[in-house]
């Protein structure tokens, strides 16, 4: 439907509603329906309106009171030579405005899906470049949109699990809205990226990397092997980069330590990164103060893990037993044989030290692997 004036109109709802009416007219002189034209146009308004934020209801609403303020006026009305004519006419009117209707809906939700795809690729793409350290200098404007400081300071989790997250998952969209309405969608994001689970919040957000553990735990299933890693909260625009990098770390401690916490934070884990600095050192100590347990039945696993398990414990042995599913003497006897191999007491204060730190420094290395057993 051709514009009729040329004059300047406020936007292009407010210009085809006449040209609307205009159509009806038209339609109640020849019956016809819509055009493939007036169908591209009103297809075109709809679009429009959804661009501008005018809610459906009320342009929907604009074209429907148009029409019925009018329908007594029109033409074909007034010619109509009998009730079945203007039955007629009647119905081509009716089947005009649904079809208007439909045009009109079709252009609004067109226009909404890809300004939402649009949006989600430029998140997307910001939080790519946020977690990369990309274009540091253009992230701070960018940032504003969703609502991030990056000269105060933020926190990254990140959470895994036996399967990778992926952007086309289901677990992004329902995590991102169960944090967002718990806190506000202009103060988090979550992607997925390297097969995590990322969320960037600012460090002040009391609960939210808790409440993120508990969301993940909630879509994942809480008795599938999951974990959520927390880094440290960093300030400057490079500071989500270096907090998701210790939220990677605590993730890989945590499997390699084997720990039982599904939230792991990397300042509880500084411990274990100090060791990790001189592996050569660690390895030595690993090397002098474990490997006879290589001489053990079996191998030296099942000693690790009871060292690993008394350590755990505070060294309670009945605590270890329960913890372990085994008798309270197999303990003992698991401890007293560390003590034959290895010249070390686990019972002895300055002694049991350097055994836990030798385990610690074992698990850290990944010793033993494929040990030889007897």
């Amino acid at each position: 439907m051709a514009r009729k004036s040329t004059g300047p109109v406020p936007n292009k709802m407010t210009a085809d509603v006449p040209v609307f009416v205009q159509a009806l007219g038209d339609i109640s002189r020849a019956r016809r329906s819509l055009s493939a034209k007036e169908r591209r146009d009103l297809h075109d308004t709809g679009a429009d309106a959804a661009a501008r934020g005018v809610p459906l209801r009320e342009l929907i609403k604009g074209y429907l009171e148009a029409t019925g303020r009018t329908w007594a006026t029109l033409p074909g009305e007034d010619a109509a030579a009998s009730a079945d004519a203007l039955k007629r006419i009647g119905d081509a009117l009716f089947q005009a405005a649904e079809d208007a209707v439909g045009e009109l809906t079709k252009g609004y939700e067109e226009s909404q899906r890809w300004t939402l795809r649009r949006d989600e690729s430029l998140r997307h793409e910001f939080i790519d470049d946020l977690l990369t350290g990309r274009d540091l200098g253009q992230l701070a404007e960018r940032a504003e949109r969703y609502g991030l400081q990056l000269a105060g300071t933020n926190v990254v989790a990140a959470a895994s699990t036996s399967e990778p997250f992926l952007d086309s998952g289901t677990a992004t969209p329902s995590i991102q809205a169960a944090m967002s309405l718990r806190f506000s969608s202009r103060h988090v994001l979550v992607a997925a990226r390297e097969g995590l689970l990322v969320c960037v919040v600012p460090h002040d957000l009391d609960g939210a990397p808790e409440e993120f553990a508990r969301q993940v735990g909630e879509v994942v299933g809480r008795t599938s092997a999951w974990r959520v890693g927390l880094g440290q909260p960093q300030s400057g625009p490079g500071g989500a980069v270096r907090s998701f990098e210790q939220a990677r770390n605590a993730l890989d401690l945590a499997e390699r330590l084997n720990l039982s916490e599904r939230l792991v934070k990397a300042a509880d884990l500084l411990v274990y990164q100090v060791l990790q600095r001189d592996s050569a050192a660690l390895g030595e100590l690993v090397t002098a103060v474990l490997e006879p347990l290589l001489g053990a039945r079996g191998g030296a696993e099942r000693l690790m893990d009871t060292l690993e398990a008394y350590f755990a414990s505070g060294r309670v042995t009945t605590t270890t037993a329960k913890n372990l599913g085994v008798g309270v003497r197999t303990v003992t006897y698991r401890l007293d044989r560390v003590r034959e191999l290895t010249g070390y007491r686990a019972d002895d204060p300055a002694q049991a030290f350097i055994l836990q730190v030798a385990v610690l420094g074992a698990r850290l290395l990944g010793w033993p692997q494929a040990a030889p057993t007897r």
